[in-house]
């Protein structure tokens, strides 16, 4: 999912992904390993050298003006993007955790005047999210879908209580991956992406 919108948010740049100033807004100081991989995977994808997968905030890159924590909530989000346009505020990129994360980034972005030349991704895919993408106020999210998770996981529980099967990984990759798609109606080549209108039918919360 991370990979995904830090793929995506490249592409978008172009060639300005070279002077790219990045604000992360993470979950929380005691790094769950959600927000680990949300983290690490958008700057992947961006084409970022993480130094240590297993944490965020590690990395040099000049691009990364500096990760603040959120809670994952709007709140968060607002205070969070203004501490880091308070070290720079010539911020373009924006990832979140998370969509309430991005709403409120997008408001700090708002009462300045720059919401409409900073790029925001964020990841889950809710309702709610996707009609920020919708509104403009999210530029991309990766959507994943907690419904199916919790359909397959009871299937698995099902089977392995009947003759003790585990679910094997999906091919190539070390868990059972249920899913992710990006979700924007600004399509960049080599990353695949549905609308938004197929985002929304298949949204939750």
């Amino acid at each position: 999912a991370g990979e995904l919108i830090g793929k995506w948010a490249a592409a978008k740049l172009g060639e300005e992904a070279a002077n790219a100033k990045i604000a992360m807004l993470d979950l929380g100081v005691s790094q769950p390993s959600v927000d680990v991989l949300r983290d690490q995977g958008f700057l992947t994808g961006f084409g970022i050298d993480t130094k240590d997968p297993n944490k965020w905030g590690d990395e040099d890159d000049p691009r990364i003006v500096g990760n603040d924590v959120t809670a994952g909530n709007e709140e968060g989000g607002r205070t969070a993007m203004e501490n880091l346009l308070a070290k720079d505020p010539e911020i373009n990129v924006v990832y979140t955790i998370n969509e309430p994360a991005a709403a409120g980034a997008y408001e700090a972005l708002k009462a300045i005047g720059r919401e409409n030349d900073v790029l925001i991704v964020s990841v889950d895919g809710g309702c709610p999210g996707v009609q920020n993408v919708a509104d403009g106020i999210i530029g991309a999210t990766s959507q994943q879908y907690p419904l199916e998770m919790a359909r397959l996981g009871v299937e698995a529980i099902a089977q392995y209580a009947e003759d003790g099967t585990l679910p094997e990984n999906t091919e190539g990759k070390d868990f059972y991956d249920t899913g992710v798609k990006l979700v924007t109606d600004e399509p960049v080549d080599g990353v695949e992406s549905i609308s938004v209108e197929e985002g929304q039918e298949l949204c939750w919360g």
